[in-house]
């Protein structure tokens, strides 16, 4: 019996979770009815019209990337965001992403949405025909991270996280230092101790007493369906519902960036840790204030020119919130303290203190001691352009040759588990005890409480794609 064939729009009908299989090939890809093939022009459409969606404005100079479309939920807001930065161009403009794919016959979209609707948008899309670049953090839990990597694989979909470091040359050529054993073998990892998310106690369901605008609910997703509030639906970041620490130097915001500069300096792109240990409680703390340096190996932390990363990324440093100092420790017995405050140190990176020396890897600045290992002839020094254009560049080019991207989406899983790690041991707050995680498994195997902390509810509608 021959195969049906089914129309992208018929698909679209059935409902999502009827989508079973990448049926479509953009029209761009092969070149056909007209449109240019990949070697000339990617049409890309942007999904979320917030302050992040701006950065398209850094690829501007890359070749073959192409904004043709955008969309939002709120489509005032996307058409705003549209006369602002299309350059006269003629964008299609909506509020439901599944028709813009339709219509505008794209061949990738960028997810900048909130970060509790990234993983249903994003797997849609996939089964859509369409490669993604979603903005970090991937996911809200480490469940649907998960999801989303077996949908790349399962549909063959070229997949970039926002963490753009990892296609910064200078941060490339620091972080290949400390894998190639420059330092010496690596014994500790210093990182920031970054602000947890904060729980919304305001509202509940229970005081929805009238239908809520449809926005209003494609916008809350999988979240508890609460009153509008203009701090839930602008200050989404910082609740606990909606992120899991987006605050300025919070766990998901800054620390996606920071722990992804781990793993790419360690090599651990495709694992994680083996222990986690929660040092202390966890309090409202100042992120601003500089514990007093640690020795380590004999060397002092923080010695190498500290950067005021406060001052640099939008005044984290001088912030309060739920924080408590973490450790975990690597199955080669590297250890990651995350430990550092917000007003000195790298604050988007981390200091990697080796058996003979140490090298600070910040975004887009390094230093270390010895001095000489990272003044040798080859660092390729500042960036030359903006800070995402390597990385927009580096996701078309691999659409266009079908490789993974510098920060493919089993990257992204890694670097995100690590902050919801540091989540799950705060909240299940065993000061002292060591948590067993099996990277592999991506389980404890010692803490039930924290396994059921893997994945979270979603509200009836929102339900994850099954992909088979």
């Amino acid at each position: 019996m021959p195969q049906q064939i089914w129309t992208r729009r018929e698909l679209l009908k059935t409902g999502t979770a009827a989508i079973a299989l990448p049926m479509f090939v953009p029209a761009a890809v092969l070149g056909r009815d007209g449109a240019a093939p990949p070697s000339e022009t990617v049409r890309v459409g942007v999904i979320g019209c917030g302050g992040r969606a701006r950065m398209i404005r850094e690829g501007a100079g890359v070749k073959g990337f192409k904004v043709v479309a955008v969309c939002d939920c709120l489509k005032q807001r996307a058409e705003d965001y549209a006369k602002q930065l299309s350059s006269g161009e003629k964008w299609g403009v909506y509020d439901d992403f599944r028709t813009m794919i339709e219509k505008e016959k794209l061949d990738a979209v960028m997810v900048e949405t909130t970060t509790h609707a990234r993983a249903w948008i994003t797997i849609i899309a996939m089964q859509m025909g369409i490669d993604t670049y979603i903005e970090k953090p991937m996911s809200l839990t480490i469940a649907e991270g998960r999801t989303m990597v077996d949908a790349a694989r399962k549909y063959d979909r070229v997949t970039q996280i926002g963490t753009q470091q990892r296609s910064m040359p200078i941060n490339n050529w620091a972080s290949d230092l400390v894998k190639d054993g420059a330092i010496g073998k690596i014994e500790t990892v210093i990182a920031p101790n970054f602000i947890g998310p904060f729980r919304w106690t305001k509202t509940t369901s229970d005081d929805v007493k009238a239908p809520v605008e449809p926005w209003w609910d494609v916008w809350t997703n999988q979240a508890e369906l609460r009153p509008y509030d203009t701090a839930l639906h602008h200050g989404w970041a910082r609740w606990w519902d909606y992120d899991s620490g987006g605050l300025c130097f919070g766990v998901t915001g800054w620390g996606t960036h920071s722990y992804d500069q781990v793993n790419r300096a360690l090599g651990t792109d495709d694992t994680g840790p083996v222990e986690v240990l929660l040092e202390e409680a966890v309090a409202d703390r100042d992120a601003g204030k500089f514990a007093p340096r640690e020795m380590v190996g004999g060397v002092v932390l923080g010695d190498t020119g500290d950067i005021d990363t406060g001052t640099r990324y939008h005044g984290m440093a001088k912030l309060a919130g739920p924080r408590a100092k973490v450790r975990m420790k690597f199955a080669n017995g590297t250890e990651l303290r995350l430990h550092l405050d917000g007003d000195r140190g790298p604050g988007l990176g981390a200091i990697f203190v080796g058996t003979d020396g140490k090298i600070e890897i910040n975004r887009d600045k390094i230093a270390s001691n010895p001095k000489e290992i990272t003044r040798a002839s080859d660092n390729p020094g500042p960036n030359r352009r903006p800070e995402t254009a390597y990385h927009i560049e580096n996701w078309i080019g691999c659409i266009k040759s079908r490789q993974r991207c510098n920060a493919d989406i089993e990257i992204g899983q890694r670097s995100s588990t690590l902050c919801y790690l540091v989540n799950i041991a705060r909240d299940v707050g065993r000061v002292g005890e060591t948590l067993r995680w099996d990277p592999v498994a991506e389980r404890f195997t010692n803490c039930d409480e924290g396994n059921h902390m893997l994945a979270r509810p979603r509200r009836k509608g929102y339900e994850l794609p099954k992909i088979s």
